[in-house]
């Protein structure tokens, strides 16, 4: 029979008694240690394990060290866990059957005495992001556990975790068991739009350095890490009716539309410029606000799509194809507001002196009124000329406003999606050509519940979690072709 030995998060006596009771009702489970910050007497069926930290590169190595039996539970988060009926032999016996390296299942959340379910998603050779969600508790392949860890090459403090289901990931699959295991309680209570911009809040700046160093690592090891070489993009002398075209697909935004389109028609530029908006079908009074916009400037262009199958994507598409798309085609989402009217200027002015195919600038976010809420500034400022396009495989978005050199965008096109692509929009310029930056604000993001992605449930994130890996994993596998051909 297949042995387990078990790692568990815990300071107190009571809560290790509690656990102990738990766990060594299984007959797997050969022993049970608690990992504390200070000592404390566990009784004769479990050891403590003193760590400094729960996310380092020490305490993985220590628990690899330790590990003895064929396999290794560990749980990853300091919350309390129950396991469910036969949830350790389900998850070993998976374990056993598939050869992972790792496996990992769906759990309840608990709030109170609220039990919900909480499905997680299936993990692919994409899923780079360092927040992706495998639950607390891992089952572990101690074997390749072991190989894992010394593979090591760098101590880190925070990126203990991430490292290992890395370098894990080289060695073996990591399985996901699309059953509700077991249950842990919720101790992030936050609404999913207030989660996503975490780790470009600069408190957690230290975390992401670290994200970043791992991340890189793993694309070397997998020739997946791109050169800082990049396709020049030379935009002068095109013919093009305009210089630059501001884009904005919309649905159902009377409430902002209006802020919108004034912010853009006062910026003040050396060059002619339009707005094309592309109105999805609006039917709460949008349409009618952009008509009487459109009469009163001749700058506006008001596209109705024929099609009706069209996400944001596919009404960008709309707009760049347009005879009357400018050399540069720069975004601006129907929430938010160009900060100020030099906005469109530095944008276009950033194509020409960073001979760049797509230029990200810096946003601000704010309430529906406009006033600043955490985290602020957003400037992305973790971009850097040499590594930026292999970061970015990891984060989950590049930033904003966004613009693009016309040529190239139509060549790469728009997939018809509402979520995510102007992620893979990025991404996939990124492959060939500089990514320029702006880093003054030059945009407000304003947050409020109309908000596409204020409070998704479990289903839809993981829906848009599953999309971006998916578009990771497509990139990913170019960028490894590509290098194959070098």
């Amino acid at each position: 029979m297949a042995t387990i030995d078990c790692f568990i998060p815990c300071n107190h006596a009571a809560d290790a008694e509690n656990a102990v009771k738990q766990f060594d009702a299984c007959p797997l489970v050969s022993r049970i240690c608690f990992l504390s910050d200070t000592f404390f007497e566990a009784g004769d069926k479990a050891d403590v394990m003193v760590v400094d930290s729960l996310t380092g590169t020490r305490l993985i190595q220590s628990i690899a060290a330790a590990a003895v039996s064929e396999f290794v539970m560990v749980v990853t988060r300091d919350t309390a866990v129950e396991l469910g009926q036969f949830a350790l032999d389900r998850m070993v016996r998976i374990a056993q059957d598939t050869g992972a390296a790792m496996v990992y299942s769906d759990y309840y959340k608990m709030a109170g005495d609220v039990r919900t379910a909480y499905p997680v998603n299936d993990y692919q050779q994409g899923s780079l992001r360092d927040d992706f969600n495998f639950g607390s508790v891992w089952v572990l392949n101690t074997e390749l556990f072991k190989k894992a860890t010394g593979s090591f090459t760098d101590e880190y403090k925070f990126a203990g975790w991430y490292d290992l289901r890395l370098a894990l990931s080289r060695l073996g699959e990591l399985v996901h068991i699309n059953e509700l295991l077991y249950s842990e309680v919720d101790t992030d209570s936050r609404k999913s739009g207030e989660k996503q911009f975490d780790y470009v809040d600069p408190r957690n700046r230290a975390v992401q350095v670290e994200m970043e160093q791992v991340c890189t690592a793993h694309l070397k090891a997998i020739g997946g890490w791109l050169a800082p070489v990049f396709e020049d993009i030379s935009p002068e002398g095109s013919d093009f009716p305009v210089e630059a075209s501001v884009i904005i697909p919309v649905r159902n935004r009377a409430k902002t539309i209006g802020d919108a389109i004034r912010s853009v028609l006062r910026q003040q530029t050396r060059f002619s410029f339009n707005l094309i908006i592309i109105d999805n079908y609006s039917t709460d009074g949008t349409t009618e606000l952009i008509a009487q916009a459109a009469a009163g400037d001749t700058r506006i262009l008001h596209l109705i799509p024929e099609r009706t199958d069209l996400g944001i994507g596919g009404c960008w598409n709309e707009g760049v194809f347009h005879p009357s798309c400018g050399k540069f085609a720069v975004q601006l989402d129907s929430d938010d507001v160009y900060s100020s009217e030099t906005t469109l200027q530095k944008m276009v002015d950033a194509f020409y002196e960073q001979r760049c195919a797509m230029v990200v600038g810096s946003y601000t976010m704010t309430d529906f009124a406009m006033n600043e809420i955490p985290p602020g500034l957003i400037d992305h400022r973790e971009w850097t000329p040499d590594n930026g396009r292999n970061n970015a495989l990891r984060i989950n978005g590049l930033g904003a406003p966004r613009a693009f050199y016309t040529p190239v965008l139509r060549s790469v096109k728009v997939p018809n999606t509402s979520y995510g692509e102007d992620y893979a929009l990025g991404l996939a310029i990124s492959r060939r050509y500089r990514i320029g930056r702006v880093y003054d604000p030059v945009y407000l993001c304003r947050r409020w519940d109309d908000n596409s992605d204020a409070s998704l449930d479990v289903v839809k994130l993981n829906a848009h979690n599953a999309y971006k890996d998916k578009i990771r994993t497509i990139e990913l596998q170019a960028r490894m072709n590509m290098n194959k051909l070098q």
